[in-house]
C-alpha cells in the first residue's frame, strides 16, 4: 500500500505518507508551547504518522494570528520546543515545523472566544502588510511595509530556521497560504504596490522567493523544506492555480523539496466547493507540471481516499488535519482497513 510506504526526502526518511497538517491551538503563552502542545502533537506521533507539523509558528511577535498562538521568534523558545520534538521522534515520527507571519490577519482573539480583531487597546497589536488594505470590514487596516522592513520580515524568517534547527526540528514548512503575509504579497487582491514587490508576477512572488532563499541558507542540505501555498484565492482576478504552477517551478531550483497545495483564506466571501479532496486536483496539476512533489490536503478523511490519492499519483504525502483532531490514531485504523501491519508502541501491544 503507498499510504504506508516510506518517503525519503534529502536526508529524511518518512515511516509512511501520513502529515499531520499545521493546526493552531491558541493555547501558547508568549509564543511558548505548553503541555497541550507536548500532548496534541505527541500523541499523533503514537498514533503512527510519519510526519508531526506544529501549528503556524510566528516568525515576529506582531507576526502571530492571535496572542495565543505559538511562536520560534525568540532564542527562549527553543527549549519549550526541544521536549516536543525530542518525544516525536522518540515514537518514530518526523517533527516538522510551519514558518509564518500572519501579516494583515494579526492580532484576533482566539476562535472560542470570537475571532474578532483586537484593537490596540484591548492588548492587540498593529498589523502589517503589503498594502493598506483591511482582511474585512472591523479589521485593523494594516500598515503598510516598507521595503526595509519587507528585508527584516525576510531575515526573521532565517533567524526562527536557526531556532527550528536548534530545537531538533527536520522539516520547515514556509507558510505561504490561507491569507497570511505571504500570500499577502503573491496575490493581486491584496498587493497594490508599485515598487519591485507588487505590480507584475515576478514582483509579488520576490517577498516569497527571499525568503525561500534566506531559510535555505541556514536550513541544512540534508533536511528537507516544504512550502505551503493556496493554489487559488477562488476569486477572478486573485491569485490562481497558473501562477502557483509558475510559481512552484521557480521553488524547486532554490531547494524546495515539496509543495504543500491547499487554497482560499485571503479574502472574506468568497464560494468554495468544499467535498471530499476538493484540492488533491491542486496538488495533482502542480506535481505534474512543474516537476516537484505535492502534498494534498483537505477534507481527506477516508483511507482508501486517502490511498487512492497516492496510488493514482496525485500527490506524494496527504496531510491531515480535521480528520486527525478527530481520531489521533486515524494512520493505525486506516493500516487496519487497509489490511497492512505497522508496529504498536510497546506500551500499547497487549491491545494488538
Amino acid at each position: 500500500m503507498k499510504l504506508f510506504s516510506p518517503l525519503r526526502i534529502r536526508e529524511i526518511e518518512l515511516k509512511n505518507r501520513i502529515v499531520v497538517s499545521p493546526m493552531c491551538e491558541y493555547s501558547a503563552r508568549d509564543g511558548h508551547p505548553q503541555t497541550w502542545h507536548l500532548v496534541h502533537l505527541g500523541s499523533r506521533a503514537i498514533g503512527g504518522a510519519g510526519l508531526v507539523f506544529t501549528e503556524a509558528s510566528a516568525v515576529e511577535e506582531r507576526g502571530r494570528i492571535s496572542s495565543a498562538d505559538a511562536g520560534i521568534y525568540e532564542d527562549g523558545h527553543i527549549d519549550s520546543w526541544r521536549s516536543i520534538t525530542e518525544f516525536i521522534r522518540s515514537h518514530g515520527a518526523v517533527p516538522g515545523m510551519q514558518l509564518a507571519h500572519a501579516g494583515r490577519k494579526a492580532s484576533t482573539a482566539p476562535p472560542w472566544t470570537g475571532g474578532k480583531p483586537v484593537a490596540i487597546q484591548d492588548g492587540g497589536w498593529e498589523p502589517v502588510g503589503p498594502s493598506a488594505l483591511a482582511f474585512d470590514a472591523g479589521y485593523t487596516v494594516p500598515r503598510e511595509l516598507s521595503v526595509a522592513e519587507i528585508e527584516e520580515i525576510v531575515a526573521a524568517f532565517r533567524r526562527s530556521a536557526e531556532r527550528a534547527l536548534a530545537a531538533g526540528f527536520e522539516v520547515v514548512e514556509i507558510h505561504a497560504a490561507h491569507g497570511y503575509l505571504l500570500h499577502q504579497f503573491l496575490s493581486p487582491l491584496t498587493n497594490t504596490r508599485t515598487d519591485e514587490f507588487g505590480g507584475s508576477f515576478e514582483n509579488r512572488i520576490r517577498a516569497t522567493l527571499k525568503v525561500v532563499r534566506a531559510v535555505r541558507e541556514v536550513w541544512p542540505q540534508r533536511l528537507p523544506l516544504f512550502v505551503r501555498v493556496s493554489a487559488t484565492d477562488w476569486k477572478e482576478g486573485g491569485w490562481d492555480l497558473a501562477q502557483t504552477i509558475e510559481l512552484a517551478r521557480q521553488l524547486k531550483p532554490l531547494g524546495v523539496d515539496l509543495v504543500d497545495a491547499s487554497s482560499g483564506g485571503l479574502v472574506p466571501g468568497v464560494k468554495i466547493p468544499l467535498g471530499p479532496g476538493y484540492q488533491t486536483t491542486f496538488a495533482e496539476a502542480i506535481r505534474k507540471e512543474a516537476g516537484i512533489a505535492t502534498g494534498a490536503v483537505g477534507m481527506i478523511s477516508e483511507p482508501t481516499q486517502a490511498e487512492t490519492i497516492l496510488a493514482t499519483e496525485q500527490a506524494d504525502l496527504v496531510f491531515l488535519a480535521r480528520e486527525l483532531l478527530r481520531d489521533p490514531y486515524w494512520p493505525r485504523r486506516a493500516a487496519k482497513a487497509l489490511d497492512v501491519k505497522i508496529k504498536a508502541p510497546v506500551q500499547y501491544e497487549r491491545a494488538w
